[in-house]
């Protein structure tokens, strides 16, 4: 098992963990196999089905990979508000002639049988979103030898992880397509640009931790991985970058829609899940995010009918169309190639910034987030 992010891969390129679809076992391994470090996402998934896709992507690398977990979420409160958006998506579920999903599905996604699994058969690393686990999960981890990684928006959110005993942290700016990973839902901070950017998250986040910092928000190009680098990350996570490849699980009417002019912009939005993330705007996004109550995952599971039933029909206007701001930048290239791509890009990068050594991480090279930052918390 890994004792230091470097030593996960050749290349400081990580693979987010896309859930719904996105991020399955071919996907991972492509990338593990091309340098990076590949992830399968958990999230949605029953502990038996996250457990056969650890099986079925071990059968096709035997490089380090990681597996995200999604973090147990407080129970519904307001029934009201998901009972007045049922009525609101009424004219959807009778557009695409469906029924609408059911609310009352357990909050925690599974989360405790997942751990079993993931003590009793160790992958190498474990990342969690959507909150920051107790130590006493995160110290089991430790001792069955698995790297462990948590989500965080904010300077403050990735001192808890610290705190807490992760091993690393992946700091998450506004930038970043699909759900943001707050470790709390505060609709009071919708619509007020309280997210921050990329760079100015990191910045605040390397003075504030010593572990190292994972940077995702965005990022399409090698360029930009430079820069995250050169800011103080160790390693940098792509999603959409990786949506429109080959091996992503991704809907053919989703990796279409990440390059189509229709499509001019991203916002965020709690339309689909009740959750903010960040898609491509839509005729559903625009029509009922409005409207959509702060109510994860009860609104996820209402509108998954709607959402299959419109990827069914061809309609990319009834899809979660998730993509970051990034998303025009996006390269149909196989993802191991692709993988390259952004290795050989960063290398030309550095090298025009007169940076001297490999962009491999495990060459020996101390990276950005090896050493305590400056003014970081103990």
């Amino acid at each position: 098992m890994p004792s230091a992010l470097t030593d996960l891969c050749r290349y400081p390129i990580v693979q987010a963990p896309m859930a719904g679809g996105g991020s399955g076992p071919e996907l991972a391994a492509a990338v593990c196999g091309a340098g990076g470090l590949g992830f399968l996402a958990a999230g949605y998934k029953t502990a038996d089905g996250m457990y056969q896709e650890i099986k079925q992507l071990r059968s096709l690398t035997d490089r380090p990979f990681g597996v995200n977990l999604f973090m147990p979420q407080p129970s519904l409160a307001d029934h009201s508000a998901v009972e007045a958006y049922r009525e609101q998506l009424a004219g959807e579920a009778t557009w695409y002639e469906t029924e609408l999903g059911d609310t009352d599905e357990p909050t925690d996604d599974g989360y405790e049988a997942k751990l079993a699994i993931l003590r009793e058969d160790p992958v190498p690393v474990v990342s969690f979103t959507f909150g920051c686990p107790s130590r006493a999960v995160l110290d089991a981890f430790a001792r069955v030898g698995t790297y462990t990684i948590v989500t965080a928006t904010t300077a403050a959110e990735a001192q808890a992880a610290q705190w807490s005993g992760a091993d690393a942290v992946c700091v998450q700016g506004v930038e970043a397509g699909g759900h943001q990973g707050t470790h709390r839902d505060d609709p009071h901070a919708d619509g007020t640009g309280a997210g921050l950017g990329l760079l100015a998250l990191l910045g605040q986040v390397r003075e504030a931790v010593q572990i190292p910092v994972i940077a995702a928000g965005g990022l399409m190009r090698g360029a930009q991985i430079a820069a995250v680098l050169a800011a103080g990350a160790t390693m940098a996570q792509l999603g959409t970058a990786f949506l429109a490849t080959p091996e992503s699980g991704a809907n053919p009417l989703h990796k279409q829609a990440l390059t189509n002019p229709l499509f001019t912009h991203t916002e965020l939005t709690r339309a689909f899940s009740g959750r903010p993330a960040r898609g491509l705007v839509n005729r559903f996004m625009r029509e009922h995010g409005p409207y959509a109550p702060a109510a994860y995952p009860a609104v996820h599971y209402l509108t998954s009918t709607v959402r299959k039933a419109a990827a069914k029909a061809g309609d990319a206007q009834g899809l979660n169309l998730w993509a970051g701001q990034g998303h025009r930048l996006a390269r149909e290239l196989p993802a191991a190639r692709l993988v390259e791509v952004l290795a050989a890009e960063l290398d030309a990068a550095r090298a025009g910034l007169g940076l001297t050594g490999s962009t491999e991480s495990g060459d020996g090279r101390t990276g950005p987030g090896d050493a305590p930052a400056a003014g970081g918390a103990a």
